[in-house]
């Protein structure tokens, strides 16, 4: 697909502005009544997935040339996939798919923003998208008597991804992942210093070159291991796996999972019983590669045509993803079933849910971007009174965590598989 290929949805984009905010009918009131943070932090319309829509046309009809800001703009977006849910509330549109078109338009004609630049060079330099070196990658796992899969079959994989691979402050969740794993009985292995990033960001940055290397990369080395499971506690390497795989046609000949939904698994086997009480009040932060970005790719293949008014004619009929299929349950049903806990939900949660904002590469090029979204987070988890924010990946746990430095609050931030450790 190329941006030529979106030119029906952006033709078609009436400039409504349901892309900005979370559906009317289901909204809880004016403080959290935003659902893309480019647009609520900037404020002008060509922020927002419409607007883009709308450059993206006048680029393709040569109305308009790249410009230092209009670059700018088109990155400043953690492509979080909320303005896709919204739209397709009102709208069958795919207002997603024009935004990675557009920016690996951008990549193609060389419009690159330099702070991803570094990022892809190190990405070629060292497989992993945090400019560590190759050689330490494994360094995280260091202790645990876990089997190196490159060396001894196992039937599950764990994913560590570039985060938790090289964020040390991160380390204790990952570790905590693998350790439960173990203790619930499980044949787990990992690959160490020899794994490769998943691809995912450079997709959504526009390096498809990139993303479908390692794409290749990956479901090799998973071919010739001969594991039946892949488990990844990162749900942006779930989201690359489980979806972005699947979407290029290179979808993997093995069940993908989300750490939390193989310990949920783990806990109705009876493999893990949690007994001690965990007495604090948590609220959930729904990972957007998780929650509705997570779910699953359904191919289609067809006509489309334009029927009367604004309508589009699906033949055969299209499905659509509207993000309701996400992982949502099973890291609510792990927290559930830990004694002592106290479990709130937020204002926006699961396929409306705000981002954390780490998203896109705009934690690379947009850092102060970045922070003021996961602050906006801070804020809406500070109104349920609870204690700590749980999450479910390494990306929102990092950015929520320098939020609440920033602002000096006393929440604390915990992984799921931490909470849980703690109840085992």
């Amino acid at each position: 697909m190329v941006l030529e290929d979106c030119r029906d949805d952006l033709e078609w984009c009436s400039r409504c502005s349901m892309c900005k905010f979370i559906p009317m009918e289901v909204i809880s009131g004016y403080d959290f009544a935003t659902v893309c943070p480019s647009i609520a932090r900037y404020n002008f319309h060509s922020y927002s997935a419409g607007g883009k829509l709308n450059m993206a046309l006048a680029m393709l009809d040569g109305r308009i040339d790249y410009t230092d800001k209009l670059v700018e703009m088109i990155y400043q977006c953690q492509i979080c996939g909320g303005c896709d849910v919204s739209c397709k509330y009102n709208r069958d549109m795919e207002p997603m798919e024009a935004l990675y078109e557009f920016r690996m338009k951008c990549v193609g004609d060389g419009q690159l923003v330099p702070a991803h630049m570094i990022v892809i060079d190190g990405l070629r330099r060292e497989d992993n998208m945090m400019g560590g070196s190759k050689s330490q990658r494994g360094d995280w796992a260091k202790g645990l008597d876990v089997k190196d899969i490159t060396a001894e079959k196992a039937e599950v994989y764990f994913h560590a991804g570039c985060r938790y691979c090289f964020d040390n402050e991160l380390w204790p969740a990952a570790r905590s992942a693998v350790g439960l794993l173990l203790k619930a009985g499980v044949d787990v292995g990992i690959t160490g210093k020899e794994e490769v990033c998943c691809g995912g960001r450079s997709y959504e940055i526009g390096y498809l070159g990139e993303f479908t290397k390692y794409a290749e990369h990956n479901i090799e080395m998973l071919k010739v291991a001969g594991v039946k499971i892949l488990v990844t506690s990162c749900a942006d390497c779930y989201h690359a796996f489980k979806v972005l795989y699947h979407k290029i046609g290179k979808k993997l000949d093995l069940e993908v999972l989300h750490i939390t939904e193989y310990l949920e698994r783990l806990l109705e086997e009876g493999k893990l019983k949690p007994t001690k009480k965990v007495p604090m009040v948590v609220t959930y932060h729904d990972p957007c590669h998780l929650g509705r970005m997570g779910e699953p790719w359904i191919p289609w293949e067809g006509v489309r045509t334009k029927g009367s008014g604004m309508i589009f004619l699906h033949e055969p009929p299209k499905e659509f993803r509207r993000g309701t299929h996400g992982v949502y349950e099973p890291p609510r049903n792990i927290l559930k079933s830990i004694p002592g806990l106290n479990f709130i939900e937020m204002a926006r949660i699961r396929e409306r849910a705000w981002c954390c904002g780490a998203g896109g590469g705009v934690i690379d090029a947009f850092p102060e971007f970045a922070l003021w979204t996961a602050l906006e987070r801070v804020n809406e988890a500070r109104t349920t009174e609870a204690e700590a924010i749980v999450t479910a990946c390494p990306w929102c746990k990092r950015i929520l965590s320098d939020a609440i430095k920033e602002s000096g609050d006393r929440l604390q931030i915990y992984d799921v598989v931490e909470i849980l450790e703690q109840a085992l």
